[in-house]
């Protein structure tokens, strides 16, 4: 069994370390364990790159003012990048290439000694190509090394008093566009617009808006979809995601399930 004595030894004598901080509560856990080791020789990177929604940058800072860590945010533009925007199967291994090009540029900036993120052992059983391309820049993975899995990281989160322990998982708003299909701002807009949207109005946690041009899909865990029945709330988000330019919208009755959207369309 994997406890946080295990992370925070790993980083041991590792000098200067950056985490890659997505505002989860995989890479929280890192950050907790390096500043607990290293104190003021951690610290976390956030990246700004516009298709991270806002909630997911604001939780980042909370985790960091929790922790005590240094935070950094990098900004710079996805949506620049023709490999990122035609959004094929290796949308997230240019995404990632990406990211670690600007860590590894402050890595050298800085003088720091390594980066590691928040990769966790059940990520290695999905299709993940953004973590090939973060190993492929030198990028550590504490997580895996030490063994910890999803639930062990939750557990782990929760005894050290992270206020993320409990939250969903996350991914970039160009994961709702289908592959094959070109991610634009104004997407990204009308996604991320949805989806807090939803949230207000129906009190979900876990949301996903996919874009199918002028229809929308909404997707939330299972056990929340007793919570999408009140016709005038229904109407509410109807008109509001009308205005959006979606023309037709679909509660997906199957619930929330990661990955729904790794097919190429026509």
């Amino acid at each position: 069994m994997t406890n946080i004595k295990n992370l925070t030894d790993w980083f041991n004598g590792r000098g200067k370390v950056l985490v890659a901080l997505s505002g989860g509560v995989d890479s929280a856990l890192v950050a907790y364990a390096a500043y607990y080791s290293l104190g003021n020789s951690a610290t976390a990177v956030t990246a700004d790159y516009k298709t991270l929604s806002q909630e997911e940058l604001e939780s980042a800072k909370k985790i960091c003012s929790e922790i005590g860590i240094r935070h950094i945010v990098i900004e710079y533009n996805e949506l620049e990048n023709p490999d990122f925007i035609k959004n094929d199967k290796n949308r997230c291994f240019h995404c990632r290439t990406e990211l670690a090009t600007h860590l590894l540029d402050l890595l050298n900036r800085e003088k720091y000694g390594i980066i590691v993120d928040g990769t966790n052992v059940d990520d290695l059983s999905e299709y993940r190509p953004g973590i090939a391309a973060l190993k492929n820049s030198g990028v550590l993975s504490p997580l895996v090394e030490v063994g910890f899995t999803k639930s062990e990281v939750r557990k782990t989160a929760k005894k050290v008093g992270l206020s993320v322990y409990d939250r969903p998982s996350n991914s970039c708003l160009a994961s709702r566009i289908p592959w094959g299909t070109i991610v634009t701002s104004e997407k990204l807009v009308r996604i991320e617009k949805s989806e807090m949207m939803v949230k207000q109005l129906f009190g979900v946690k876990q949301v996903r808006v996919r874009d199918f041009g002028n229809n929308a899909k909404i997707e939330v865990e299972k056990n929340e979809l007793g919570r999408i029945k009140e016709d005038a709330k229904i109407t509410i988000l109807k008109k509001f995601m009308s205005d959006l330019g979606f023309e037709t919208i679909i509660i997906d009755p199957e619930g929330y399930k990661p990955g729904k959207l790794n097919v190429i369309t026509d």
